[in-house]
């Protein structure tokens, strides 16, 4: 009887576990789960999926996911000054959100580099508080579309979002 009850609920649980509508939030995996995501720490990781992307940011950037939509992170570069910069955007993905965190982190996977992105406040950001990370590397300089993950930590919660401009094919980077 057992075996027949679980073989009915099956098919229902299958079918919730498919892909959500857009409009639905994402749930943060547990360390266990982002273990598997090639991550080595505890965080709330989200995926930015070919098809399932945040679309350009209000800074013409990439945009990715922290926490389930509560937070998102906007990638741009320049490459004239090697330079990458992250916005930290609220559920909106247009409102900047100040954090308290003085750095960020910025793995890109081709070339493969690894940044500290500091703070570095806009207007209107509260004093000890900032919504733009920014950091200098010599590969920055290459032209191409870019892919990686932006780590930090926010109120002793980490984070991690991947993103890929590639995602975006004909806008401009």
């Amino acid at each position: 009887m057992k075996m027949y009850a679980f073989l009915l609920i099956l098919p229902a649980l299958l079918l919730a576990a498919g892909c959500r509508s857009s409009t639905e939030p994402e749930t943060p995996t547990t360390s266990a789960e982002s273990a598997q995501d090639h991550s080595d720490h505890d965080d709330r990781r989200d995926h930015s999926v070919k098809g399932h992307g945040h679309g350009i940011g209000p800074h013409d950037g990439t945009v990715a996911d922290w926490g389930g939509g509560k937070y998102h992170p906007e990638f741009t570069v320049d490459h004239d000054k090697q330079e990458a910069t992250v916005y930290i955007l609220g559920p909106d993905e247009k409102t900047p959100v100040p954090i308290e965190a003085e750095s960020i982190e910025l793995s890109i996977s081709e070339p493969v580099m690894q940044l500290t992105l500091n703070a570095s406040p806009q207007e209107g950001d509260p004093e000890g508080l900032a919504s733009r990370f920014v950091g200098n590397h010599e590969k920055l300089s290459v032209v191409q579309q870019y892919a990686g993950t932006v780590s930090g930590v926010i109120e002793g919660t980490p984070y991690a979002g991947d993103f890929d401009e590639g995602d975006h094919d004909g806008q401009a980077h």
